[in-house]
């Protein structure tokens, strides 16, 4: 394992699921029992700090080699849960994701067209063996999907200031599972009465059908990550972004257009700083 340092990776935010142990299968649920135990467990910053370093070689490593057999421990009311990294299937996921954002020659340059290839073939080959493989984290660069944020309640809301650099600010949302999928369902319901399609409700099927195929007594975890360095000094103590969703959906379902366009607008605003200084990068 690499040595851990205080420099925080920006600027990814998370939506991850720990699962209980009996959620698992053995062996794994015995790795897992024995891993939680370990006092020296590395962080999801160990995890991102690993995948940066994979892409300065010449050339770069694409997706790792070999499967992490890491993973974030939580104790939830007494039961432990834990959340694989599995970083190379989401290394191959947010590979297709990259070549759907960048242009060809831009993607081109960042990784030549025979590692894609590569990668490409070794997924299939894998997922060929794997069918029913899906990630426990979920990331997202720059921003919080909307649609992250139907799955809260500002009442859960976990904010620390952070006292050096050595102790940055952390603010993250933990909800039950079955609070999560009830608040899709809700979510959903609202605004497909309210409009025929878009990107928030393509969104939050997505997200819901993912939640689908975790364990019932599964934990959902919204985490700023390291995007909290994004945000301006004073901000991020006011931002209770998922009162915000909760309040414009509350009113699409009373009917109030104009309330909901208030919520959106005061979450629009909100973002838009970070917007901005991503545009500048």
């Amino acid at each position: 394992m690499p040595k851990v340092t205080s420099v925080i990776v920006p600027y990814a935010t998370y939506l991850r699921v720990y699962e209980p142990l009996v959620a698992f299968p053995e062996p794994e649920r015995s790795h897992w029992a024995h891993y939680a135990r370990r006092t020296d467990r590395p962080s999801y910053q160990d995890e991102l700090r690993r995948a940066l370093a994979d892409l300065a070689p010449t050339p770069p490593v694409a997706v790792p080699v070999h499967e992490s057999e890491d993973a974030l421990v939580l104790d939830v009311d007494g039961v432990v849960c834990v959340c694989p990294w599995r970083t190379r299937l989401r290394g191959w996921l947010a590979l297709d994701e990259l070549s759907e954002e960048l242009p060809p020659p831009v993607m081109d340059a960042v990784l030549p067209p025979v590692l894609r290839r590569q990668a490409s073939q070794d997924y299939e080959r894998w997922l060929a063996i794997n069918p029913d493989a899906r990630p426990w984290i979920r990331t997202a660069t720059w921003q919080v999907p909307i649609s992250w944020f139907v799955l809260v309640s500002d009442e859960e809301r976990e904010y620390d200031e952070g006292a050096s650099a050595d102790s940055p600010p952390v603010l993250r949302y933990r909800t039950p599972m079955v609070q999560a999928r009830r608040r899709v369902a809700r979510g959903l319901r609202a605004l497909k009465e309210a409009m025929d399609e878009g990107p928030l409700i393509d969104g939050l099927m997505d997200v819901g059908r993912w939640l689908e195929e975790f364990h019932p007594r599964s934990l959902v975890e919204l985490d700023y990550g390291g995007l909290v360095h994004a945000v301006p000094a004073g901000a991020l103590e006011d931002d209770h972004s998922a009162a915000d969703v909760a309040e414009g959906i509350a009113a699409l379902r009373r009917g109030d257009g104009a309330a909901a366009g208030r919520a959106y607008a005061r979450l629009v605003e909100r973002w838009r700083s970070v917007r901005d200084l991503r545009s500048a990068n």
